[in-house]
């Protein structure tokens, strides 16, 4: 007898090992009609380390078996073009369209240029894309987040936004009660990123330590993560 074939939708998720996109793969697989194929991640390959975010190789690494799904890498240069940065996504893209994978998840929630921009590269390739959290109110996600059980540390922040003692912190209540009024509570527009390590989501359960923190560009500042 022939294996009934399934009827879930492939994804390509493309996973920053951030919070919002902790949350968006949550709710692809709370559905139940979703297929994660792979956690698709940019990194820096002079730095071993995830592009923008800054958390190490290894800690990507290990969140990705933790969750029990493929980990796909783009590796760009620390001072790569966009030209460089969009000519390696676009050749993986189309490796995974080659395996019938069509949609492409992101956790992005309000910023509407990038939305089109990632619509608009993908209809190149006749893929599509899927955004779980999008138009959601950032502060019921950001408590829903907690309330879930995820827990998360503030690995960067930009200081021309919100004041670089966030850095380091773990993202809860206390995080959000001290947040400026003026910055969205899940960073939408960039104000600082973090890192998740543990949660509803996730298998086999890694902690972290904090280490060095360190100021990039005049304005980024970086919190070193280690896996204990």
């Amino acid at each position: 007898m022939k294996e009934a074939k399934s009827t879930r939708c492939k994804v390509l998720f493309t996973w920053s090992g951030g919070k919002d996109s902790a949350l968006a793969l949550y709710e692809l697989q709370k559905t139940n009609g979703y297929d994660v194929h792979a956690l698709l991640t940019t990194v820096t390959e002079d730095y071993g380390r995830v592009s923008m975010h800054g958390v190490r190789e290894t800690l990507l690494e290990l969140q990705a078996q933790s969750l029990g799904i493929p980990l796909e890498k783009v590796y760009i240069t620390k001072k790569g073009s966009c030209e460089e940065y969009e000519a390696s996504m676009r050749r993986r893209l189309v490796s995974f369209k080659r395996r019938d994978v069509l949609t492409v998840a992101y956790g992005d929630i309000l910023l509407e240029d990038l939305r089109r921009h990632r619509e608009k590269k993908l209809e190149e390739l006749s893929m599509k894309a899927l955004f779980p959290l999008w138009a959601a109110d950032t502060s019921t996600l950001g408590r829903g987040f907690i309330d879930l059980g995820f827990r998360a540390v503030v690995v960067c922040v930009d200081c021309e936004q919100l004041d670089g003692s966030f850095s380091g912190r773990e993202y809860d209540e206390g995080f959000l009660r001290d947040l400026p009024r003026a910055v969205d509570p899940c960073g939408e527009n960039g104000e600082f990123h973090t890192f998740v390590y543990d949660g509803p989501i996730f298998g086999k359960k890694f902690t972290v330590d904090t280490g060095e923190v360190v100021l990039r560009d005049s304005r980024f500042l970086f919190c070193d993560l280690i896996p204990r």
